[in-house]
């Protein structure tokens, strides 16, 4: 019941977007009496584990820190690791090819990076990630286990950024960081065992979101286009309200207060950032975008962002590939190793990287 209420608030969104009258009043009752019920009885065994294990290491409310703490509280990344402990399995990182960090040229200093490279000979895509964590916390090291996974899965040369982050560095310092690691890639991807003809772009989160506005700054900028962008679970837009947001808006590993709180710290002048087309990518001309695959989760206050955006992609005549992942909360895409579900959208993300 909960579920099919979830989806109809997403249907309903995407209405809005299309330009539609939307939900009838009885819908938006139904939409709202879901609410009622907790967001923690729609995840699944695995995604639960892991979220459980969140808890107990006792991570504190993002809203009554400042930047530097909340940079040292524990990640989802800690809890997969402390669960895999408490199983008794593994907790040696996927393997890849080759692993090295180095630093590439960018307009504002050197931009560190690490360089996944898969098992063979190659040359092989390559893949430009850019980690997520609101523009203000995380790091290449948080998001490792994404990065190896999207290696093997797409057989590709991954180049994981250490973009500026707010509040030290405000908009665009991160999306410019990133602009210009993608730029390197497309004139130095044979330097990596890279195939220069072929530079795709993704990222999580807010490195979804970046993901997508490196591709709108390389078409603006009169720069090769990516040959492809991943999003997985992308900021969208800052500010407002969507169905998703308001159904979960106590979810964890990510809530309503933490989108604030994330968009405050990175963000200069507010109510300008709030709609330039860059961060605010729903506010974005899509047209001459190259294909775009999301990723949704279900139980994440960014998934209605999530499928608003695919519909305006197709709207603007952009190919997108799009899929809802039931029962995993945000940050479910690196989560692999305990939660099997995210292999299955690895695999689905890597398709279209191929």
């Amino acid at each position: 019941m909960r579920l099919a209420s979830t989806l109809l608030s997403l249907a309903c969104a995407s209405l809005v977007v299309a330009g539609g009258a939307g939900c009838s009043a009885k819908d938006s009752q139904a939409s709202s009496k879901s609410t009622t019920t907790t967001w923690q009885s729609e995840l699944s065994s695995p995604m639960k584990a892991v979220l459980d294990q969140h808890a107990a290491l006792g991570p504190k409310p993002f809203d009554s820190l400042s930047p530097e703490a909340a940079r040292l509280q524990p990640t989802v990344a800690d809890a997969v690791k402390a669960l895999l402990e408490k199983q008794g399995k593994d907790t040696a990182p996927e393997p890849v090819g080759k692993v090295e960090d180095r630093e590439v040229p960018g307009a504002a200093g050197p931009i560190p990076v690490r360089v996944y490279t898969p098992e063979g000979d190659g040359p092989f895509p390559v893949l430009v990630y850019i980690h997520g964590g609101g523009w203000v916390i995380a790091t290449i090291d948080t998001y490792d286990s994404s990065a190896r996974a999207l290696c093997n899965a797409a057989k590709a040369v991954v180049l994981s950024v250490e973009y500026r982050k707010g509040p030290e560095h405000k908009f665009p310092a991160a999306h410019e960081d990133c602009f210009d690691v993608y730029q390197w890639a497309t004139k130095n991807a044979a330097s990596v065992n890279g195939q220069p003809d072929h530079i795709d772009v993704g990222g999580e989160s807010a490195g979804g979101n970046m993901a997508v506005a490196v591709a709108l700054m390389a078409r603006d900028r009169k720069a090769p286009v990516p040959k492809h962008v991943l999003s997985v679970y992308p900021v969208a837009q800052l500010g407002g309200s969507t169905p998703s947001i308001e159904t979960y808006a106590d979810a964890k590993p990510l809530n309503k207060p933490m989108l604030a709180w994330f968009g405050g710290h990175y963000m200069s002048d507010k109510a300008a950032d709030a709609k330039n087309p860059y961060l605010a990518i729903l506010e974005a001309d899509l047209t001459g975008l190259p294909p775009v695959t999301i990723v949704a989760a279900q139980i994440d206050p960014l998934a209605s962002e999530g499928k608003m955006f695919a519909d305006k992609l197709r709207a603007a005549g952009v190919k997108v590939r799009y899929e809802l992942y039931e029962g995993v909360a945000h940050e479910f895409f690196g989560t692999g190793a305990a939660v099997p579900v995210a292999k299955d959208a690895v695999k689905f993300a890597a398709g279209g990287l191929k």
